[in-house]
């Protein structure tokens, strides 16, 4: 039987937190400027509206 599809929008959305995630982390640990903007543009292909400045919700 398919998958409904608001199971793939869940699933969807629970791996894009969990990139997110990763993506956060690598930002917080990078050291350069160009690293960090490098981090953010593969975080705004994923989520356009993200923000790395604010704090995280969970």
């Amino acid at each position: 039987m398919p998958r409904v599809h608001r199971d793939r929008e869940l699933a969807q959305r629970r791996t894009r937190r969990a990139k997110l995630k990763k993506l956060r982390a690598k930002y917080a640990a990078a050291k350069t400027d160009t690293e960090r903007e490098a981090i953010f543009a593969k975080a705004r292909v994923i989520s356009p509206f993200v923000e790395f400045d604010a704090p995280e919700e969970k």
